[in-house]
């Protein structure tokens, strides 16, 4: 932690970086909520929470600036929890470093999604010499799972006209609106057949490829494993049917194979 706290500013790099001690992946962010309920009473500031686990704190006004109009600022409490180690993301700690002008961690994800968001409200609600309006700080749950913590907002929560979310993309950018998101799940009826004793079975596994963020990074034309692997799969089912096609995938249906395609899953 003693590394970040030489990043200026100094008051919202020390919140990330115990953040970072906090483990939060979606859908686990009670440790890290109760965290922030017990800054918050140190504070003696409002704070409600939710059925679904919502935070919102609520600062008044500066002196002479109760007039001002009140905003909002928002950050999402859960993190990606993607590891090329073993980490164990519901009990260890995130361990960040400093590499040239990036903050990364040691083999995960960092969480700076949205953490350094989370931070930056701490850091504003924590701040005696930060003049304001009325101020309420929502900090919503299992946003990377699917908005979970979004859609359970109750429409009377939320007393200010001005809300700032956190999770930018860019810096200097401000974004005036949001496309949504759509999250499809299609289900098919499958009849499973014993194998026949001579059968010999694989398991294909397709790893290694360089991933990214299914908004950010979609047009870069970066591999899918999903995709490869279907894709995979089809060009077997056809050579098994076309003798013109991939003799070598026509081998393997003469050994009586059959196949296993495991690509995996993640919302975000």
């Amino acid at each position: 932690m003693t590394m970040l706290t030489r990043l200026q500013p100094s008051r919202l790099w020390t919140f990330f970086a115990q953040i970072c001690q906090i483990p939060h992946p979606s859908k686990q962010e009670q440790t890290l909520s109760d965290w922030i309920a017990s800054l918050v009473a140190t504070q003696k500031l409002s704070l409600k929470s939710d059925a679904k686990g919502n935070l919102l704190i609520s600062k008044a006004a500066t002196a002479g600036m109760e007039q001002r109009q009140s905003v909002i600022l928002q950050a999402h409490l859960d993190m990606v929890p993607q590891a090329s180690n073993g980490h164990d993301f519901s009990c260890d700690p995130i361990q960040p470093y400093i590499d040239g002008n990036w903050v990364r961690a040691k083999g995960t994800t960092l969480g700076a999604d949205n953490g350094i968001g989370v931070a930056a409200c701490l850091a504003v609600l924590t701040d005696p010499s930060l003049k304001h309006g009325p101020l309420e700080v929502l900090f919503t749950v299992d946003e990377e799972a699917g908005m979970g913590g979004a859609f359970a907002l109750q429409p009377d929560w939320l007393q200010g006209k001005i809300l700032i979310n956190t999770d930018a993309e860019q810096d200097g950018d401000i974004y005036m609106g949001c496309a949504g998101g759509l999250e499809a799940k299609l289900c098919f009826e499958l009849t499973f057949e014993p194998n026949p004793a001579d059968y010999q079975t694989y398991q294909l596994q397709l790893t290694g490829l360089r991933g990214g963020h299914s908004g950010l990074d979609i047009h870069e034309g970066r591999g899918n494993a999903n995709q490869l692997l279907c894709r995979t799969l089809f060009r077997y089912a056809t050579s098994i049917t076309d003798p013109n096609k991939c003799s070598e995938w026509r081998h393997l249906a003469e050994c009586h194979t059959t196949g296993s395609l495991c690509a995996g899953f993640n919302s975000n």
